[in-house]
């Protein structure tokens, strides 16, 4: 499931985070990514500092708050958000993200380390206007296709991170972008989808009715499934 979900962002945070990155200092994006995306990664990234926590930590309340995106994710672990730019000429290849993300120490055995996390679900969040640049579209690849996305600030893509994706070279300005990864406490991505459809479908007819013997039954269902399929 693709899913689009408008002002993650406000007006406000918007503008802090704008106002904290014309100040910043970005490096090569090469340093984040896998061995092979090494290749066709072309882009720089927020250094580590005051700055970047601060627009990390916006970025992550932002998505604690959101009901939609808590519904479609369930997420367990979200990774520190990576904030990109990319300035004309810039791209990032076709590649699929890594499997595993953090904690390399537990892949020889290190059972002190507990920070690596399977990566479910990916996320780029658009933190400027797409009227600042021309090209940039992030393009995910699917069975139906190839999809092209260029969302308004503040909005965000959420999608598999199973998927093959790349972000079309920029030929003008400079776009900026949150980019992190989602392990959910539903790891079947076809479960999260039915969860997600059920709890849409539960919350419109209470809207409508209110608590109905119909929307019991939804609820139960909801709730038996999650029980089901949930990973503490």
């Amino acid at each position: 499931m693709i899913l689009c979900l408008d002002a993650v962002l406000t007006a406000e945070e918007l503008q802090t985070i704008s106002t904290a990155l014309q100040s910043a200092s970005f490096a090569d994006g090469k340093t984040t990514a896998g061995w092979y995306a090494k290749q066709v990664k072309h882009n720089t990234q927020l250094e580590a500092g005051k700055i970047a926590e601060t627009v990390r930590s916006l970025i992550l309340a932002a998505l604690r708050r959101n009901a939609l995106f808590q519904m479609a994710a369930y997420p367990k672990v979200i990774r520190p958000p990576l904030i990109s730019r990319y300035e004309a000429g810039m791209s990032y290849g076709t590649h699929v993200d890594n499997a595993l993300m953090g904690g390399s120490a537990l892949l020889s055995g290190d059972s002190q380390q507990t920070d690596l996390m399977r990566t479910d679900l990916s996320l780029t969040l658009f933190l400027n206007s797409p009227d600042d640049y021309d090209g940039g579209e992030l393009v995910i690849e699917d069975t139906l296709g190839h999809h092209p996305f260029k969302l308004p600030a503040g909005a965000m893509v959420l999608y598999p991170a199973t998927t093959l994706h790349r972000v079309e070279p920029v030929t003008r300005g400079v776009r900026l972008v949150a980019v992190t990864w989602v392990q959910s406490l539903v790891r079947d991505a076809g479960d999260r989808e039915l969860l997600f459809e059920l709890d849409t479908a539960r919350q419109s007819l209470f809207r409508q009715h209110g608590k109905t013997p119909e929307f019991d039954q939804i609820t139960k269902c909801h709730a038996n499934l999650l029980r089901r399929w949930v990973e503490i």
